[in-house]
């Protein structure tokens, strides 16, 4: 069985799946030779023209570089330097946008040609022959040499890698791809060149067979190479059939030499390296010349383009300079310009683009030559991208899982494996821009591959940081160790012990001790703690007993008022039954409220007998001033408790008596004179009460003028209460003495002469009363000031309560009588009656108060004086607002 080579030799060709036979259109850019496009006023150098990484800048901004001056440089093999395409100064060093798909801008050296194009020093390797290889793939490296085929991959780094692996080389000069001709000028014009380039190589991989691979469209270039090669060469040119895409690399080494490169691999791990027609001539060039990849063959093609052609264009070059040199007019409705050809090229988003050194075409088409895609539409899963694919992939698939971001899947079906040759979207009934998925998702996997890559990284270089660490902390450890241990044999040798350890023993047996001891506690100390202890539970004791009052008449009070509660309940609800019953017999409920409130009245005298006494307990408690204290305030709340119980029981029995003398007027008018008489007579006993306790209170001058005091009031108090409800007792009787009027008027005048005569007993006792306090309360005069203005405040709430019962007293009185002129004026003249009663009282209790303030501030008689004074003025205002308010009452 014949071998590869000898396969080769006798002429045999391969095929691969798929490929289209798209027009080619080249001849609108062939049929010329190559110019040179000039230097224009700007260049504009992207720090990253090949696959791989950026150099380091060596230039600074305002340098002045020459012709073929190295701008970066590298030291690893995939690092390619930028050299300067001609001489000038460095104006700029800043992102410019790059010529990428994207559209992304990169860093960028900007340089301001000075016209001179003057070179810089240059090294040349004439005698190649004699040289290392080594040493030559190092030059290509550092004159900046990459694939020109459109790839991108550094030409050095390559080499490296086919060095003694690959047994064929094979030069690639199909350029398939519709409008492009860059290579087939080339070869046309510089023939002898690039099979320099060639010998180059060949010298540099040493392989069995150099193949020279080029279409059958290109007649004139294969005569043109077939020129120059020599038979001791051992180069075949062999012609290949026309189709797309036979320039790919994978594709041309199976149809050359029936290998298939496996999926994510190369073509040197088949034993087959391929270099481009353009990169050959740049090694030529860069070898023979000195002359570093500063400049490279352009095709400006499309009917937008006025002169079609090929160009020696210096990299760096804007686009827009060449589309303005070669008489480029733009489409009025759809203006494009394409970098590549018409299936693998991309759409510019401007013209401020450089050219570099994967930039073989700029295609310039019209709206008629090129139709833009139209509207996407859905996958009709009609299979013809997968049959014309030359990867032998499944498009439709890849496009799914692109489009819904699965990169999982897309790595699973070998997207990587896609040389983006856009033969799927060429054939695409739905016009889907399959390649544009491609890309996007390539991408985005190799963005995720590099984060994983930097995190795999940052975990190793982590890794080592704490091995390291933990290596240093054990040789520190080590170190301490020996040190201790060299430092004992030193201790035993001199017979001595070590410091240290001695020091901690002493420590640890101290500390042991003081555990072990109990402290000793000394007779002296132990009793005054005891005496200390006993002091100081005494106090406590003391203070407890003092602070603490007895409670047991307080919890005997709220039993009383319990029990009291209970009574008040009973008797009402048998007042409501007695009202029920009372329609059928008035004589006997008016017998029964009649003596309901001689009871109430009896109860209510002996409420206020027993103040006093509780008064006169509380002055004779000398043994125990405190408990004395308690013991009066609690009689004194006993005493108003059964004076209110009194008032609201009276209060209780006279509204259902009212309510029965309706049938009999006359005999309710007279019970109700009687009650306001047995009220008065029942309040004059009261202030005579007061007045008679306070004499034997001269045991102590002090607690004598208090009681008195208090005495005062409780008398004033009571006898408002009783005028309240014989007011009230006289309402419904006012009430039901409509039926006659005269007699109406007869008790009101009747009832006025009695209410002056019993204001005017109440000022003539108030005015006897003082004396004998003036006379006690003579010897402290701060406790009878302070007595003095308890006084006042009782006196102002008693005027207060005083002018609320004229207010609202006449109110139901003035609605009630609307209905009957005569009721009316009989209601205004007891409401006056009541309100001049009410305005001498107030004036009697001011006119009592401040008398025995002013006797016991015999020390200061000025501010005696004045709060005399006060006081009066005070009296006299209550006094007006109730006059006041009685005339409004009587206008409306």
């Amino acid at each position: 069985m014949l071998s590869i080579i000898e396969q080769i030799k006798q002429g045999k060709l391969w095929d691969f799946h798929g490929g289209i036979h798209p027009a080619e259109n080249k001849d609108l850019s062939n049929k010329s030779p190559i110019v040179n496009a000039g230097i224009p006023q700007e260049l504009v150098l992207p720090l990253k023209q090949h696959i791989g990484s950026k150099g380091d800048i060596i230039v600074a901004v305002g340098d002045k570089v020459q012709k073929g001056q190295p701008l970066t440089q590298g030291d690893i093999a995939m690092c390619v330097p930028v050299h300067a395409p001609t001489s000038g100064t460095i104006t700029a060093i800043e992102q410019r946008t790059t010529a990428h798909p994207s559209g992304l801008s990169d860093l960028c050296i900007v340089i301001v040609p000075d016209q001179q194009d003057t070179w810089c020093d240059k090294t040349t390797y004439a005698d190649y022959e004699d040289r290392d290889p080594a040493e030559l793939i190092d030059a290509i490296r550092l004159n900046g040499i990459a694939g020109l085929g459109g790839a991108g991959f550094p030409t050095a780094r390559k080499l490296q890698g086919g060095l003694g692996n690959v047994d064929i080389l094979i030069i690639n000069a199909a350029e398939c791809e519709p409008y492009i001709t860059a290579d087939d000028r080339l070869m046309r014009d510089y023939a002898e060149e690039v099979i320099e380039g060639v010998r180059i190589l060949r010298h540099i991989i040493s392989p069995k067979l150099t193949i020279i691979g080029i279409e059958d469209n290109k007649p004139e270039a294969i005569q043109a190479l077939e020129q120059h090669v020599k038979e001791d060469d051992n180069i075949l040119i062999r012609v290949v059939p026309t189709k797309y895409p036979s320039g790919s690399s994978k594709q041309l080494v199976k149809i050359l030499t029936g290998r298939e490169v496996p999926s994510q691999s190369r073509s040197t791990s088949v034993g087959v390296i391929m270099q481009n027609v353009g990169t050959a001539f740049a090694i030529k060039r860069a070898i023979i010349d000195g002359e570093p990849l500063i400049e490279r063959v352009v095709t400006l093609t499309g009917e937008a383009f006025k002169e079609r052609g090929n160009v020696f264009a210096m990299l760096g070059t804007p686009i827009a300079y060449l589309l303005d040199k070669f008489g480029y007019k733009a489409d009025k409705k759809h203006p494009r310009v394409i970098i590549g050809g018409s299936l693998m090229g991309f759409t510019l988003p401007h013209s401020n683009v450089p050219i570099t050194k994967m930039t073989n075409c700029i295609l310039a088409p019209k709206r008629k030559e090129l139709p833009l895609h139209t509207y996407e539409m859905a996958c009709i899963r009609c299979s013809a991208c997968a049959d014309v694919c030359p990867s032998s992939l499944l498009p439709q698939q890849l496009q799914w899982y692109a489009k819904d971001q699965n990169y999982e899947k897309c790595e699973e079906y070998n997207l990587q494996d896609c040389i983006e040759c856009g033969a799927c979207a060429y054939v695409c009934p739905s016009e889907i821009p399959l390649v544009q998925y491609y890309r996007q998702a390539k991408a985005e996997i190799w963005a995720r591959s590099q984060d994983e890559i930097n995190a795999e990284r940052a975990r190793q270089r982590f890794e080592a940081k704490q091995a390291r660490m933990d290596r240093d902390k054990a040789e520190r450890e080590n170190r301490f160790k020996k040190a201790a241990e060299t430092r004992r044999e030193e201790m035993a040798k001199t017979g001595g012990d070590d410091a240290v350890a001695a020091a901690i023993a002493r420590v640890k047996a101290k500390q042991a001790a003081a555990q072990n001891e109990k402290p000793e506690v000394k007779p002296a100390v132990a009793a005054a703690i005891a005496a200390a202890k006993a002091k100081q539970a005494a106090s406590a004791q003391g203070a407890t007993s003092e602070t603490l009052p007895d409670n047991s008449e307080m919890a005997k009070l709220r039993e009383e008022r319990k029990r009291q509660a209970r009574e008040r309940k009973a008797e009402k609800e048998a007042g409501e039954s007695t009202a029920s019953a009372s329609s059928n017999d008035s004589k006997k409920d008016a017998v029964a409220a009649a003596i309901a409130r001689a009871k109430a009245k009896k109860a209510q005298q002996a409420s206020e007998q027993k103040a006093p006494v509780a008064d006169s307990v509380v002055e004779n408690a000398e043994v125990d001033p405190k408990k004395a204290a308690i013991a009066a305030a609690v009689a004194r709340a006993k005493a108003k408790k059964e004076a209110q119980q009194a008032q609201s029981e009276s209060e209780s029995t006279s509204e259902p008596v009212a309510e029965t003398e309706a049938v009999d007027p006359k005999k309710a008018a007279v019970a109700a004179a009687v009650a306001r008489a047995k009220a008065r007579k029942a309040a004059q006993q009261a202030e005579a009460q007061s007045e008679v306790t306070p004499e034997p209170a001269a045991v102590d001058p002090k607690k004598a003028a208090v009681a008195a005091a208090v005495a005062r009031a409780k008398a004033r108090k009571a006898a408002q209460q009783a005028e309240a409800q014989s007011e009230v007792t006289s309402e419904p009787a006012a009430e039901t003495e409509a039926v006659d009027p005269k007699k109406a008027a007869v008790a009101a005048a009747v009832a006025r002469a009695k209410a002056r005569k019993a204001a005017q007993q109440a000022e003539a006792q108030s005015e006897t009363t003082p004396e004998p306090v003036a006379e006690t309360e003579a010897v402290d005069p701060k406790k009878a000031a302070v007595a003095a203005a308890v006084a006042r405040a009782k006196a102002r709430k008693a005027a207060q309560q005083a002018q609320a019962q004229s207010e609202t007293t006449p109110e139901p009185v003035a609605e009630t009588e609307a209905v009957d002129p005569k009721k009316a004026a009989v209601a205004a003249a007891v409401a006056r009656a009541k309100a001049r009663k009410a305005a001498q009282q107030a004036e009697a209790q001011s006119e009592t108060t401040p008398e025995p303030v002013a006797e016991t501030e015999a020390v200061d008689p000025k501010k005696a004086a004045v709060a005399a004074a006060v006081a009066r003025a005070k009296a006299r205002k209550a006094a007006q607002q109730a006059a006041k308010e009685q005339q409004n009452i009587e206008e409306d």
